[in-house]
């Protein structure tokens, strides 16, 4: 039986809730909101699961907003130490196992709403964590159960609802990704459906004993300093383990010059696939000197942890490549004038000369 702790506070519709009280300090985790999908489509009109839902930014201007929160209850003690199992549901099961998670949703939005509440698709791929449209299936989305899956909420009122999730027995090993939809949706004043949803996102590795390693490698690190003059460090990472990864962290610039030291600055690498590469890009201050510099990047997905140093410096601003027009006449053109003119200079001094060489006596 899987003992839970629990994982944060109530639902917040735009941030997640604080750290659980006594939880060990950790790296910065990612900011990779998977809310803010509201989605808009003309009254009545009906996709494969009811009124379309296509991409807008913003409802009408005199509509009530359409925004829900939802935030996860519970995490395996087991995983007390793993700051991505206190924001997502991070696990590793066997085959035939049934796993259960608490999770609370708010109506953030001005007037009474109906909250919705089910599990779709998502993948990761070398774009990092795919949300699918909708409510598309997969397999993990098809072994999850959300009780209930309808609640109508006050304005601001909280509901605790469960989430289950069986895994057949004959499920084949691997990890699969899934989000926990919470939606709420409104027609404006111009018959505009408007949907939100805010998600909780599904990292399920399945598969007999133990869970799969997980591991990075990060490349050496690298400065420069583009055309308008920004500063920035770069460095290869390179997933090395069998599980999916949300890598985030801090940068930290010692021995400057003149003795000077700047940072931690945030790193964000987003989510990277089995077996995938990024380049992780950290942006600095304009005005920070060339250096050189001692760096050390440290990155983070939950528990497994890396690092790496370098010294590095950020140049002068690149200067623009001449162009590759062919001037080869102009330059030979250029030789044959100032030959001539170098001639004529000789032949006027030679003239002088002579002129003013004595006659000899007879």
């Amino acid at each position: 039986m899987t003992v839970l702790v629990t994982a944060g506070a109530p639902a917040s519709a735009a941030q997640p809730g604080p750290a659980v009280a006594g939880r060990p300090p950790a790296l910065a985790e990612p900011h990779v909101p998977v809310a803010d999908v509201p989605a808009v489509g003309p009254a009545g009109r009906k996709g494969p699961h009811g009124p379309s839902a296509s991409p807008s930014a913003q409802p009408g201007p005199d509509a009530p907003s359409t925004t829900v929160g939802i935030r996860l209850l519970d995490a395996p003690v087991e995983r007390r130490d793993d700051t991505r199992a206190h924001k997502y549901v991070v696990d590793h099961v066997r085959p035939g196992t049934t796993i259960k998670r608490r999770i609370v949703v708010r109506n953030s939005s001005e007037i009474r709403r109906t909250v919705a509440l089910y599990a779709a698709a998502a993948d990761v791929t070398k774009k990092g964590f795919v949300l699918a449209p909708d409510r598309t299936e997969n397999e993990l989305s098809s072994w999850i159960d959300v009780e209930p899956a309808e609640e109508v909420l006050a304005p601001d009122e909280e509901v605790e609802a469960l989430v289950t999730i069986a895994v057949p027995r004959r499920a084949e090993a691997g990890e699969r990704y899934a989000v926990i939809w919470a939606e709420v949706a409104g027609v404006d004043g111009r018959n505009v459906r408007n949907v939100g949803r805010a998600g909780i996102r599904v990292y399920l590795s399945v598969g007999p004993g133990g869970e799969p390693p997980s591991g990075f490698e990060i490349g050496p690190l690298t400065g420069e300093r583009e055309k308008d003059g920004t500063p920035v460090l770069t460095a290869e990472v390179r997933n090395t383990g069998r599980r999916a990864l949300d890598l985030a962290g801090d940068l930290r610039l010692t021995e400057g010059p003149g003795g000077l030291s700047a940072g931690p600055v945030k790193v964000e690498a987003g989510t990277l696939a089995l077996n995938g590469t990024t380049t992780v890009r950290v942006v600095l201050d304009p005005r920070l000197p060339d250096g050189p510099w001692a760096a050390k990047l440290d990155l983070a997905s939950g528990w497994t942890k890396r690092s790496a140093t370098g010294r590095v410096g950020f140049g002068p601003v690149p200067v623009a490549a001449s162009s590759g027009v062919d001037r080869s006449g102009q330059v030979l053109t250029g030789g044959l004038a100032t030959s001539g003119l170098v001639l004529v200079l000789f032949a006027v001094y030679a003239y002088r000369r002579r002129v003013r060489q004595p006659v000899a006596a007879a």
